[in-house]
């Protein structure tokens, strides 16, 4: 393996130590509003991605390495406890691993099994409580979405009693993005495919919009899965089946439909209304699965605020941690290291901590950091922390969280996650213009990043939340940079030290996370949902 290594993680602390300031023109009007200068930032970066550290799979001797790191950086910073055991929140985990050699799956056709290669035509999905043995009939539902508030059912008029979905990555483009993507959650296609009376699914990627390309989903595949020990906490309990189906071979499911996969894929890259129909073909599956208990932890921390009242409540900054450990190898390389994804937010958190104790801000709320574990099993970390906070759930009035942000341009457009929901897309706003930088909403909803991170967990609570990322305008250069990325690198052992990063973009988005964190913290009112925001329902049902 061709990479640097960092040496003792001693060594990677002092160096940490010595990191200089320097000032950023094109942000700030002095030396003194600049805090950041990105070389401290990548310097935890460099710790926590280390190879040292075997990709921080969740339940890992490597993850506690990384989180042990950021409880010192965090009592270096003075960031007080806040954890239920100081600054840890034990979560506990089922593990689950598909036993390939012993599972197996086929297309019944008019009578006769077709049997399908498990890795080259599909996988199971273990991220649903398998059952040993399932046979049903395949229905086509479009995209399987049921969106009440614009009275949209991809249900309607189908028999699916005992029965398998069929359903294509993506939504409808007359679909606001945030409600789209609420809709595409684990927790609500379960609800409406259980509704309808189906016992489980089968996802298509939509090829216009697969980050990973299936040669790279489909090696991770008998990677353990997990699920949280709690069962209120489990937004698919009762699913029988799960299967992901590469999109070359997907014309297997649709022959003898009167359908291609070709028609399908042409119409949801646009994503324009699909067609629904029962299939031709049943489906047979034998699931071996091996289940065993283990146990991580979020690691949370507190800046106490100044205002004798506002003190009692919290702007909530949080970060994964954890990534894909060590799985099967790509170009001779097996550790995940999850440089960008998400060393680069968790450095975020810690140099936000490090700027707070050398240049001090009066700050009237509190500040709470939270490190969150499980991130990439499905964000069961924040699911768990925001159904179990270590504060009183009505004291958290924000989250910023931050994921993969991506400084590898330079920083001209950010990217915000949520930004018409809130006013806190106001404040960002705001915060940036004042560096020069320009805000867009998500420019590639079909995506679904509004929902694939934290952040959704503490909207589902009624928190108004935000995720921002290094942007580009569709079409300019940069684009194919970012698609270059995650094709190359996303979820990759390529995820690594040995990558391009503009240090630059990097302070430039640490200035405006800081500032949009102070200025939460001392605006005397709470952040709120704006009035036609979907998710301001949740505010009304938790109490906020």
């Amino acid at each position: 393996m061709l990479r640097k290594s960092l040496g003792s993680l001693a060594v990677c602390a002092l160096l940490l130590t010595n990191c200089g300031f320097m000032a950023l023109p094109f942000l700030a009007r002095s030396a003194a509003e600049s805090h950041f200068d990105g070389k401290t930032w990548w310097g935890y970066v460099k710790v926590l991605a280390d190879d040292k550290m075997e990709g921080r799979e969740t339940g890992s001797a490597g993850l506690r390495a990384a989180e042990a790191f950021v409880v010192t950086q965090l009592k270096d910073a003075g960031v007080e406890p806040a954890g239920s055991d100081g600054y840890y929140q034990a979560v506990k985990f089922e593990s689950r691993q598909i036993i390939e050699k012993d599972s197996s799956a086929a297309l019944i056709r008019d009578g006769k099994a077709e049997p399908l290669r498990l890795g080259e035509d599909a996988y199971f999905s273990t991220r649903t409580d398998l059952a040993p043995e399932v046979e049903a009939q395949l229905v086509f539902v479009g995209y399987g979405l049921t969106i009440p508030e614009r009275n949209y059912d991809d249900f309607a008029g189908l028999d699916l009693k005992g029965k398998i979905a069929v359903a294509m990555q993506g939504s409808p483009a007359e679909m606001p993005g945030a409600l789209a993507s609420h809709y595409q959650s684990t927790a609500e296609k379960w609800k409406a495919l259980q509704r309808a009376g189906a016992i489980g699914h089968i996802s298509l990627p939509n090829p216009a919009a697969m980050d990973i390309p299936w040669s790279r989903q489909s090696v991770n595949r008998t990677h353990v899965s997990m699920e949280l020990t709690e069962p209120a906490l489990n937004d698919n309990a009762g699913e029988k089946f799960a299967m992901v189906f590469n999109p070359a071979s997907a014309d297997k499911l649709f022959a003898g439909s009167g359908h291609t996969f070709a028609e399908i894929a042409a119409l949801a890259k646009d994503r324009k209304p699909l067609p629904r129909f029962p299939l031709a073909v049943s489906i047979k599956g034998k699931a071996v699965v091996e289940k065993r208990e283990v146990e991580s932890a979020n690691v949370i921390a507190k800046l106490p605020g100044s205002d004798p009242v506002l003190k009692n409540e919290y702007v909530v900054l949080s970060a994964h941690i954890d990534h894909l450990g060590i799985g099967e190898p790509i170009n001779g390389d097996r550790i995940y290291n999850g440089a960008m994804d998400n060393a680069s937010g968790s450095a975020v958190l810690m140099d936000v901590a490090r700027s707070l104790k050398q240049s001090p801000e009066k700050l009237k709320r509190s500040l709470l950091f939270v490190f969150v574990t499980g991130e990439e099993k499905g964000l069961l970390g924040s699911k768990y922390f925001t159904a179990h906070p270590t504060v009183p759930p009505n004291s958290m009035v924000a989250n910023i969280n931050i994921d993969m942000f991506l400084p590898i341009v330079p920083l001209k457009v950010l990217t915000v996650y949520g930004l018409q929901e809130s006013d806190m897309g106001d404040i960002v706003t705001e915060v940036a213009k004042a560096r020069g930088i320009r805000v867009q909403p998500d420019p590639e909803p079909v995506r679904n990043s509004f929902i694939r991170s934290d952040q959704y967990n503490f909207i589902r609570h009624g928190i108004p939340a935000l995720a921002m990322k290094v942007g580009y305008d569709p079409g300019a250069p940069e684009q194919k940079l970012f698609k270059d990325w995650l094709t190359q690198r996303y979820h990759a052992p390529s995820d690594d030290l040995d990558q391009p990063v503009d240090l630059t973009a990097a302070a430039g988005y640490e200035e405006i996370i800081r500032g949009l964190m102070v200025a939460v913290a001392n605006d005397p009112a709470r952040p709120q949902w704006k009035q036609d925001s979907f998710f301001r329902r949740y505010a009304t049902t938790a109490g906020n």
